[in-house]
């Protein structure tokens, strides 16, 4: 039998929250048996603010890659501002950098990524446009069938319509959205590219 958690319970909670917010509720803890109890029973508290403490430790592991909301704001900026042969060649050089071999191609996908003999197709030429509809993601799809590719990636630095988050969702097409894109690309805060991509 596998047991869940509450959603609305404190733990739960505290899963979903900054490490620090456990670490503050284990020092309230340890206040507050310090306030209320001496020797043995002060020991006995602090044993209190252990699970604090673990779930701290397991949400810090948790968050150690995730980037802060400033710097996912820093890189929505920059790449909103740069022009396609700019953003694809950036692109390019991220994937290369974890290992995938690269391939352009033209269409519905933009690049044909491959890593260990699995194939996936990478579109992200509407990176940044105001609407985010179904209509790529459908041809995406097509693509994909097309081509065989194991596996679909969809970059956008806009958020997707529930609509298309769900047609996603049911064609099992990756999304990179602005966090995710953040962490590929790893952009210096305040980072505009100064020259074209490939110059000196």
């Amino acid at each position: 039998m596998k047991l869940k958690m509450a959603e609305k319970s404190l733990f739960a909670y505290l899963l979903r929250s900054p490490w620090w917010v456990s670490i503050l509720a284990a020092c309230g803890i340890g206040l507050l048996g310090k306030i209320m109890f001496h020797g043995d029973y002060f020991s006995y508290a602090l044993t209190l603010t252990l699970p604090f403490v673990v779930i701290a430790m397991i949400v810090a592991w948790r968050q150690k890659d995730v980037p802060s909301q400033s710097r996912v704001n820093d890189t929505v900026e920059a790449v909103i501002a740069m022009s396609w042969r700019e953003f694809s060649a950036l692109m390019e050089q991220a994937f290369r950098r974890d290992g995938f071999e690269v391939r352009r191609i033209n269409g519905a996908a933009d690049f044909l990524l491959t890593k260990e003999g699995r194939d996936s197709l990478v579109c992200c030429k509407r990176w940044k446009a105001a609407s985010q509809g179904i209509e790529p993601l459908r041809a995406l799809v097509a693509a994909q069938e097309a081509q065989e590719a194991r596996e679909a990636l969809y970059v956008s630095v806009i958020d997707l319509s529930d609509k298309a988050r769900q047609f996603a969702r049911d064609n099992r097409i990756a999304l990179m959205l602005a966090p995710q894109l953040t962490r590929l690309l790893r952009l210096p805060k305040k980072s505009l590219p100064r020259t074209p991509i490939g110059t000196k």
